[in-house]
């Protein structure tokens, strides 16, 4: 993606917002990273976010998609996004970015307050209070997958598979890891062989009703916003056709091999199976879907040079390629 000043793309945000009957409004730059995000304060005292979305990882309609899945979470009441339409009755704008032949999709949703849960488990020291936090996650991912179970998607409905393939084929959604600058070419081997056996296990699940089907795919703890009582998912950019368990798999990640990751994770499924059932058998995959999860942001990482990933690479590509092992 070109990786544009700050000035043309906060034009690109400009032009969008002629787009929606939002009054004047002031724009404030919080984040570059997968879309570019500003914060949008509105002069009749709304706050909301505007999304110039990255080229080329989604099309409209599978853009339009993700509006249908969250609508459908919303009526049942879980407090994700709520994307404000433009004038035109569109969830998106498309809008031309000076000075070039290319343009944007750009979106506005509604303003969550709160602090994301990663930004609490850091403040707090007591160990109960932090897995107490994925007690409340796990109920709201359970919650989420009760809808999917029962929703019938649109016919035109269009979303990426993180299935065998979309995780661990040939041409995998979030890019070819195994061509990551970080590993020697030992380790590349290893990779590669890991990936082979990862396929396989993969392919043998099912994808059955009660276990696949829509989910977050990117719901880490940066990603829950928490107010009080209230629990927000944000960023469904990820969102597509996967098994539950992968979405447990990578609200625990971060946290693999931490000395807390045990009551984290237990906490986090004791809170999953108070909204719904999960069998041993789909839990015993965890340590697997962890690996699989960490190749798939290497494959992100790699097809997106201009984020700033990890400081130390050599260390990071030897606890992969150490835990692949520990797999094949």
């Amino acid at each position: 993606m070109p990786e544009y000043p700050d000035d043309i793309i906060r034009a690109v945000a400009e032009r969008a917002l002629e787009q929606w009957d939002l009054g004047a409004a002031r724009l404030e730059l919080i984040s570059r990273s997968e879309n570019v995000v500003f914060r949008v304060d509105s002069d009749c005292g709304e706050t909301f976010v505007l999304r110039v979305h990255r080229p080329g990882y989604h099309t409209l309609a599978e853009l339009k998609s993700e509006q249908a899945w969250n609508a459908a979470l919303r009526l049942a009441g879980i407090s994700v996004p709520h994307s404000r339409r433009t004038r035109a009755g569109e969830h998106y704008a498309i809008v031309d970015v000076p000075g070039t032949a290319e343009s944007r999709h750009v979106s506005v949703v509604d303003w969550f307050e709160g602090v994301t849960m990663f930004e609490l488990i850091q403040a707090e020291a007591d160990g109960g209070i932090q897995a107490a936090h994925f007690e409340r996650m796990g109920r709201l991912i359970g919650r989420m997958h009760n809808v999917t179970e029962q929703w019938k998607p649109p016919a035109w409905f269009e979303r990426h598979a993180l299935d065998a393939d979309g995780l661990m084929g040939a041409a995998p959604f979030w890019g070819p890891f195994w061509e990551s600058s970080m590993f020697t070419p030992s380790q590349r081997r290893i990779v590669l062989d890991g990936r082979t056996v990862f396929h396989a296990k993969l392919s043998a699940l099912r994808k059955d009703s009660k276990h696949y089907g829509m989910i977050h795919a990117d719901l880490v703890s940066a990603n829950v916003l928490i107010n009080g009582d209230e629990l927000h998912a944000i960023d469904f950019d990820d969102a597509g056709f996967g098994w539950f368990i992968f979405d447990l798999a990578v609200a625990l990640t971060d946290y693999a091999g931490g000395p807390h990751h045990d009551a984290f994770r237990d906490a986090l499924v004791v809170g999953y199976h108070s909204e719904r059932n999960l069998e041993d058998e789909w839990l015993e995959l965890l340590p697997m879907l962890y690996v699989v999860r960490a190749l798939s942001i290497l494959g992100w990482a790699h097809e997106r040079p201009e984020v700033d990933f990890v400081d130390d690479i050599s260390g990071l590509a030897a606890m992969i390629t150490r835990d692949i092992e520990n797999h094949i």
